[in-house]
């Protein structure tokens, strides 16, 4: 079972988009999915009580819970487990980090955003697990995701090679509890999702198998 934790202390950065539509790409590609919402702001667990579909499951938590959650989510035949986070919540996101197979930070490329990245990376460093840093919310045409992924390696962040954009299909999506996937398969976010995807079943070392699964 892999563990992929989405940190960022910043609040609005996109974790919980995140979560949710990689887990969702993790079902299409085949894999038993879990969420595990760890901020009490509960909005991945709100997403999971809008959806219909019987798929990913997701759960309520506490991080001092996380080593029983995780054991049980191992227990359940998950294949993949998502962590979501709190923003400002230290405790959480270090011990969700150290449990983690992989660490993504989203992160707007906004000035306000980047200055305020530091602690997180600092964060997954000291987590000593595998972190990048993924561009969420990049104006389509323009440059700024280009010139913020600069920035971010000259400071010595990894960042993701694939970025997501300001697209209505994710925030339209999410309304009834479905990703950007179900809600516009051929569009262009859908495609964003699962070439970002992809590109995490290689660094968590999985295979990337039946993309193109209707999820259920």
């Amino acid at each position: 079972m892999k563990i992929i934790a989405i940190i960022s202390q910043k609040g609005g950065a996109g974790k919980t988009t995140l979560a949710v539509h990689l887990a969702t790409a993790a079902i299409a590609a085949g894999y038993t999915t879990a969420i595990i919402d760890l901020d009490p702001q509960g909005t991945a667990a709100s997403w999971g009580d809008r959806r219909t579909a019987g798929a990913p499951e997701v759960i309520s938590g506490q991080a001092v819970r996380l080593p029983a959650l995780t054991t049980a989510a191992r227990e359940n035949g998950a294949d993949i487990v998502i962590l979501d986070t709190a923003p400002n919540a230290d405790q959480t996101a270090s011990l969700s980090a150290r449990a983690a197979d992989l660490v993504l930070i989203p992160c707007r490329p906004s000035t306000f955003d980047l200055e305020a990245i530091e602690t997180t990376l600092l964060l997954a460093k000291a987590a000593k697990k595998p972190a990048y840093v993924v561009l969420n919310a990049v104006p389509p045409r323009s440059g700024i995701g280009k010139e913020a992924t600069e920035g971010l390696r000259a400071g010595g962040a990894q960042v993701a090679p694939h970025q997501l954009s300001q697209r209505a299909a994710y925030g339209h999506s999410v309304i009834d509890g479905r990703t950007a996937q179900e809600f516009e398969p051929g569009g262009k976010a859908a495609d964003e999702i699962v070439v970002l995807f992809k590109w995490v079943c290689g660094i968590v070392d999985m295979p990337t198998r039946g993309q193109a699964k209707k999820v259920a």
